[in-house]
């Protein structure tokens, strides 16, 4: 039995909780969150395990296998850290830290235990973003034109999202907390890409994270990325990475739906293959048993956190 440790138990860590618990070669053993309610309540519905508020108690007091580290991102670089200098396999939210320089030496840290390292990016997971995927690298849309990223939000933090840090320029805003899941999947697909140009805008608020940014990235072969982002504003959100080619268009809307068209047809809904649906968990797992197994590691978390903050600092 693979025992598992949660550090962080807001929106984000508790997600991932139900997946721990119904997976038969895994148990969480004990959580821990800097609020002493909110850690003995989830241990409580957990069956009464250990409840930390103190993650260096945690580690030192019960034996564990895998941490999940979901505290908000200025944290990761310390948590993380003690996680690792105890050698034990580790799962971090996104993005892997809050600089270049700290993501970089998380890397270095993972590498050196010699420890499963993974980042908690699902669209490398779901049928959506893996139909997408793949209708790429079946040349759905021919040769590639341009990619386009849309990030529109009427309220930034959104509603069921509202707390200091993911309205904060220090370690939140869309651009973090959507965009980089973006990058990493144009990193995975496309490969390589360059920042050209960044326009990025803040409201009055000094402390408040951005509220309209345009880039201009570069794919290793020439082609064109458009980030176009954009919050307080008229309408609803929309989130769309779309790959513009010489036969075709090809959309992934909301994270989970599918459209698209060939030219001169018009664009309508795509079905995903839900064959290609996996789990974060199940791989986790495997990677752990030392079985072949996709993990988004932290190499792939630093090389997104590269752009991420050519991004964020304009």
């Amino acid at each position: 039995m693979i025992k598992v440790g949660v550090i962080g138990l807001g929106a984000i860590g508790q997600r991932l909780i139900k997946g721990f618990q119904e997976h038969p070669e895994m148990e969480i053993a004990a959580v821990c969150d800097a609020m002493e309610a909110r850690s003995k309540e989830t241990a409580a519905e957990l069956g009464g395990i250990p409840a930390f508020t103190n993650h260096q108690e945690m580690l030192k007091e019960t034996h564990l296998d895998l941490v999940y580290v979901a505290v908000p991102p200025k944290f990761h670089h310390a948590v993380a850290s003690d996680v690792l200098t105890k050698g034990i396999h580790i799962l971090c939210e996104k993005p892997l830290a809050n600089s270049v320089e700290e993501a970089e030496s998380l890397l270095i840290q993972a590498e050196d235990a010699g420890v499963v390292h993974a980042m908690n990016f699902p669209l490398n997971y779901s049928p959506g973003s893996k139909t997408f995927a793949k209708l790429i690298q079946d040349h759905y849309v021919g040769k590639l034109r341009r990619v386009q990223l849309k990030m529109h939000f009427p309220e930034w933090p959104r509603p069921w999202q509202l707390n200091a840090w993911v309205a904060s320029k220090e370690q939140g805003g869309y651009v973090l907390e959507v965009g980089v899941h973006f990058i990493q999947q144009l990193q995975k697909i496309f490969g390589v890409v360059e920042v050209k140009d960044v326009q990025i805008q803040f409201p009055e608020d000094p402390q408040a994270s951005e509220n309209a940014i345009l880039a201009i990235l570069e794919i290793s072969d020439g082609t064109p990325v458009l980030i176009d982002g954009m919050s307080q504003i008229a309408g609803k959100e929309e989130i769309s990475f779309t790959a513009y080619g010489d036969e075709g268009t090809l959309s992934l809307l909301n994270w989970g739906q599918l459209e698209g068209g060939k030219l001169g047809e018009e664009i309508g809904p795509l079905e995903a293959d839900e064959s290609l649906t996996d789990s974060l968990v199940d791989n986790l797992v495997k990677a752990i048993k030392g079985e072949e197994a996709t993990i988004i590691d932290f190499a792939a978390g630093y090389e997104a956190q590269v752009i991420l903050e050519q991004l964020r600092k304009g």
